[in-house]
């Protein structure tokens, strides 16, 4: 397999594939993509995808250009690696914690970027922010209290994939979720997030091309 992904200090849509694929002990190459180089990007992305975005995985004569959809597929294809938890209440709600991910947080995404070669830096909270942040707190505070962590449903399943990017925004940005109404349970899973192997092999990566 290969994971086609973008540049890994900006990329959060790369960054949660990457995990999974990581954590099934998948075997898989990489091809790294320069975003924000306008038509050169374009230019990158073509050969590998249709769509003209990344990440994209290519098994075989197989193309799959969403991030859940190939999370999805990881799962299915390594079942021993237990992406999913096992239990139908918990796999329902980290999928449905996933889902809300992938498609909601628009002020989040907007206004706190991930940037992991950037110093601690302070952002403006806006209402909508501000909402957001309310909503991320409800979500892990709710898991995290039904399913006792150390996870948002347990075990590490690809709900914590989606949620490491906005893990790596808090941090960058100086957000405690405590401040939003959370316990202190999620501000310490968010640093657990942060504190994965995997997420530092990543970080590591990501830090060395941006000195490169």
């Amino acid at each position: 397999m290969e994971l086609v992904v973008g540049t890994k200090r900006w990329s959060t849509w790369s960054l949660r594939p990457w995990l999974v694929l990581r954590k099934a002990g998948a075997q898989f190459s990489e091809t790294l993509i320069d975003l924000r180089q306008g038509d050169v990007t374009q230019g990158q992305i073509a050969p590998h995808s249709p769509f003209g975005q990344v990440p994209v995985l290519k098994d075989g004569d197989l193309l799959i250009w969403d991030s859940l959809a190939i999370c999805e597929y990881v799962a299915e294809r390594h079942p021993e690696a237990r992406l999913w938890p096992e239990d139908p209440a918990a796999r329902a709600q980290a999928r449905a914690a996933s889902a809300l991910m992938h498609s909601g947080f628009a002020a989040l995404r907007s206004a706190c970027p991930m940037a992991l070669d950037q110093a601690p830096a302070s952002v403006e909270i806006t209402e909508a922010l501000a909402a957001d942040l309310k909503r991320l707190a409800t979500l892990w505070d709710l898991m995290l209290d039904r399913y006792g962590g150390p996870f948002l449903a347990g075990s590490w399943s690809i709900a914590d994939a989606f949620f490491t990017p906005v893990a790596a925004r808090l941090r960058t940005y100086q957000l405690a979720l405590t401040d939003f109404g959370a316990g202190p349970a999620a501000d310490a899973y968010g640093a657990r997030l942060l504190e994965d192997a995997d997420f530092r092999v990543w970080e590591a990566d990501a830090k060395a091309a941006a000195r490169a």
